[in-house]
């Protein structure tokens, strides 16, 4: 007998099915503890009790994409500019929690050091400087949540619907208007706008912030569209009957979130540079209290002169930090949309 007749394993007639416990269902069946000869069910279980790391593959985890809340909080910046926009938010709720006195009480002896009752002191027309910047984080903070909505719903109402008719005489038109509130000097006509207005006041700041800051957020909204309009789900939608307002806000725009998203933060930014030079160059509002009317009576009343730096300091570095970390918060809705940002901060 030759030796490859010798080493057969035992079967079954041609023909015949194999008994139960015949020797290819043994040896799976015995197989030493962690074999591979095991089913793949049966490796997964014995994997999981005793802790073998030879499981099969297909039953491996797939790792589940990153929440958005997360990629933000996994930037450094991202999770800086939240803290101190937290910090800013907390001090315009509670202001009144904070100080005992009233941001517009004029009563105080003027030109007081900084002490137990007036942490800050008080400016020569009579005022509690830490009052009134408590107090002014919230006009700061109400100018660059409406501003930024007013730019951010006119950018996209314009720069949207010129995107999709993209060639059509309505893009002609709207693009003609985009180009030039492009070109017209902003600072100039917030000055005029200001200037020959009868009230002057928040709803006249997000107006003239809105109309003069919406010109450049449109056209980046146009130039993304462009790129979206001619995708399957569009198509699709076209084919469904569904009209161009449809398509354009609720099929489009939900896959623009991250950009919408950080132009509002841009737009914020801006609104509320706006208001404080506004105000520091004698256009705000003098009934009302924010960082930039603080600016605006302490170089009028001659602060550095008088030695209260702290007056004109103060509320210079509020209006650097909370710029600062609104930056830092657009630059972690930027990792959102762009995959290799992500890899470079990791």
């Amino acid at each position: 007998m030759s030796d490859n007749e010798t080493s057969a394993p035992a079967g079954p007639p041609p023909g015949q099915m194999a008994p139960v416990g015949t020797p290819a269902e043994t040896e799976t069946t015995n197989a030493p503890r962690g074999g591979k000869n095991l089913p793949a069910e049966d490796r997964w279980n014995r994997a999981k009790k005793q802790g073998d790391g030879d499981a099969p593959a297909e039953h491996v985890e797939v790792k589940r994409a990153a929440r958005w809340y997360e990629v933000l909080w996994t930037s450094k910046k991202a999770r800086i500019g939240i803290v101190m926009l937290a910090f800013f938010v907390f001090v315009a709720i509670c202001a009144p929690l904070l100080t005992p006195h009233d941001p517009n009480d004029s009563s105080f002896v003027p030109v007081q050091d900084p002490s137990g009752e007036h942490w800050l002191g008080t400016n020569t027309l009579g005022f509690d400087i830490y009052t009134q910047l408590l107090y002014g984080t919230r006009l700061s903070l109400a100018i660059g949540v409406l501003g930024g909505l007013g730019v951010t719903a006119i950018a996209l109402l314009i720069g949207m619907i010129s995107g999709y008719a993209e060639g059509t005489w309505l893009d002609d038109v709207l693009s003609f208007i985009t180009n030039l509130a492009l070109v017209v000097p902003v600072l100039p006509l917030m000055m005029v706008i200001v200037a020959y207005s009868e009230t002057r006041g928040l709803g006249l700041l997000v107006f003239v912030v809105a109309i003069t800051g919406w010109a450049g957020h449109a056209r980046t909204k146009r130039a993304q569209i462009v790129t979206l309009r001619s995708r399957e789900f569009v198509t699709a939608a076209k084919f469904g009957g569904d009209g161009m307002f449809r398509i354009v806000f609720r099929e489009i725009m939900p896959n623009m979130t991250s950009l919408v998203v950080s132009g509002f933060i841009a737009a914020s930014t801006a609104a509320i540079a706006a208001e404080a030079g506004l105000s520091f160059m004698g256009f705000g509002d003098p009934n009302t209290v924010s960082w930039g009317q603080m600016l605006f009576q302490a170089n009028a009343n001659g602060a550095l002169v008088q030695g209260l730096w702290v007056w004109l300091l103060v509320p210079g570095v509020f209006l650097a930090l909370i710029i600062t970390a609104l930056s830092f918060v657009n630059f972690g809705v930027d990792l959102l949309s762009n995959a290799q940002l992500r890899e470079e901060e990791n």
